[in-house]
């Protein structure tokens, strides 16, 4: 944390808003979100009282994987705009005091990139060491039995160069070997131009499968052994925040799915590492108390000297909290997020209590969904408002939106001072007021099989207990709130009796 005396950054003190560009605002009705788009809608954020915007991939790419198949780090997709687009939009943002963040891939890029064409071109070229390339096995076959992510072999055959090339993903996404200098320096040299063009800081995608271990080794207990969290990531951690640091108030946040004690040793040796290894535990956990309440004494208990904690509950690879929890504790999910101690990220969509979309197979895009869960349903458009498009478009959208039910939009919900919606903008707004809800520190006071969750956090005299019912039953907080304490804020207008909280509401206090 920042000496008192000295601001804390701003990427300690804000709240993070993931924004999927295709699902967002499409400004051209081709029914695909584009940046124009985002800068239609960046009052709307600033009502909301969001700090900075990231931007999931915008660079050019055959979209195999939406973007996250890199064709061009250094320009953007005529789908999305154009960079004098993206030039507009840092500009708009900035003035009105929002930060702008870019998803990176540096783990791997487009077999369209001129990189990989010149890599596979012969075994002579000098991208050739680029990439992962490897002879097949003795007896025919790839070189392993290394498995993809998207399923079937990480393995492609080349047939004029007659090797075979490593993706970790799709076949048309194949990894970049940093082992070479030349592929981390082209990259550290990408994140320097962008910070150059007034980018705020960079989301990193699977940070923490950049190495490979050229011995190609395979252990069936761990199929991602040889190939996730070697050693030598720390020492390229250390250089992109090198990177970083050498310009102003800049922010690296890393994908990272590792256990927590492997996990922060991403912010790197004597902090010189990512600003904020993401913490999924909100996504991956059960939705229960004690779970939720232990995994936050235990992520406080292993972050190193300094570091600085971060919580994200959705994004466009997980199912909606209100699909994994339910549409009634998406408010005490909300109340969670937005006060514990660290970085909040807060994923499109999650504010107006959006859930899964049903997507029928015909309409099905996710490559992924062909050997496992499709992430489509938590991909749909923003609905922001009724009608068949939505006020998203005025085509038709690339994946279906969510029902045109009753109170389902930004536009019903945003007068609404029941709505969830309401509760995000009130619980940004006393966060934004109230520097214990900021900075101050946290303890787990009560975390019961009845779901009763309950934290308390203090900065210098000012000390504010949370209360939230995760469970299905009515919880009894009189253990846990102090007599006589102020209600801050609750997650429903209606909620008269502190002492009582029925599933999914939650309460904040502030000690008398």
């Amino acid at each position: 944390m920042a000496h008192p005396s000295t601001p804390a950054p701003w990427w300690q003190t804000g709240v993070i808003y993931q924004i999927y560009p295709r699902s967002f605002q499409d400004s051209d009705g081709d029914g695909v979100g584009d940046l124009p788009g985002v800068l239609e809608r960046l009052d709307q954020l600033v009502w909301l009282g969001i700090d900075a915007i990231w931007l999931s991939p915008i660079f050019r790419s055959p979209m195999a994987d939406f973007g996250y198949d890199v064709a061009d780090y250094r320009d953007i997709d005529p789908l999305f705009g154009t960079l004098d687009d993206l030039d507009r939009l840092i500009e708009a943002a900035h003035r009105r005091g929002i930060r702008v963040i870019l998803d990176l891939v540096p783990n791997h890029t487009s077999d369209q990139h001129p990189w990989f064409v010149e890599s596979r071109s012969s075994r002579s070229n000098p991208k050739r060491d680029w990439y992962v390339w490897a002879d097949g096995a003795s007896g025919g076959g790839p070189p392993n039995a290394w498995g993809s992510m998207f399923g079937g072999s990480a393995w492609t055959y080349d047939p004029p160069t007659g090797q075979w090339y490593y993706h970790g993903f799709l076949a048309e996404q194949p990894d970049l070997d940093w082992r070479d200098p030349a592929v981390e320096a082209e990259m550290l040299d990408t994140m320097r131009w962008w910070f150059e063009r007034g980018i705020d800081g960079f989301r990193i995608d699977v940070l923490w499968l950049l190495l490979k271990d050229p011995a190609l080794p395979v252990d069936p207990a761990r199929p991602w052994a040889g190939r996730a969290d070697l050693p030598g990531m720390l020492g390229i951690v250390e250089r992109m925040r090198a990177v970083a640091d050498a310009f102003d108030e800049r922010v690296l946040i890393g994908e990272i799915y590792l256990p927590l004690e492997r996990l922060v040793r991403y912010y790197g040796p004597h902090g010189r590492g990512i600003h904020l290894p993401f913490n999924f535990g909100l996504i991956t956990l059960p939705w229960d108390a004690v779970a939720i309440g232990e995994a936050i004494r235990s992520y406080e208990a292993v972050l190193p000297p300094g570091a600085w904690p971060n919580w994200v509950l959705g994004n466009h690879d997980q199912s909606r909290i209100a699909t994994r929890a339910g549409r009634a504790q998406a408010r005490a999910a909300a109340m969670l997020l937005l006060t514990l101690r660290g970085t909040p990220t807060l994923y499109n969509g999650d504010e107006i209590g959006m859930a899964d979309v049903v997507v029928p197979p015909g309409q099905q895009r996710d490559p992924a969904g062909i050997h496992g869960p499709s992430r489509d349903p938590e991909r749909a458009p923003l609905r922001w408002a009724s009608g068949a498009g939505g006020g998203f478009t005025g085509g038709e959208p690339w994946l279906p939106l969510p029902p045109d039910e009753p109170g389902a939009s930004v536009s019903a919900q945003r007068d609404d001072p029941d709505s969830i919606l309401t509760l995000y903008r009130a619980l940004l707004a006393l966060r934004r007021r109230e520097p214990a809800l900021q900075l101050g520190s946290v303890e787990v006071i009560a975390a019961r099989p009845d779901g009763l969750l309950a934290y308390r956090r203090t900065l210098g005299e000012r000390s504010l207990v949370v209360a939230l019912a995760l469970g299905e039953v009515t919880a009894d907080t009189r253990d846990v709130v102090p007599a006589g304490a102020t209600v801050l804020l609750a997650t429903r207008p209606g909620l008269a009796d502190p002492r009582t909280l029925v599933p999914g509401d939650g309460i904040i206090v502030a000690a008398a």
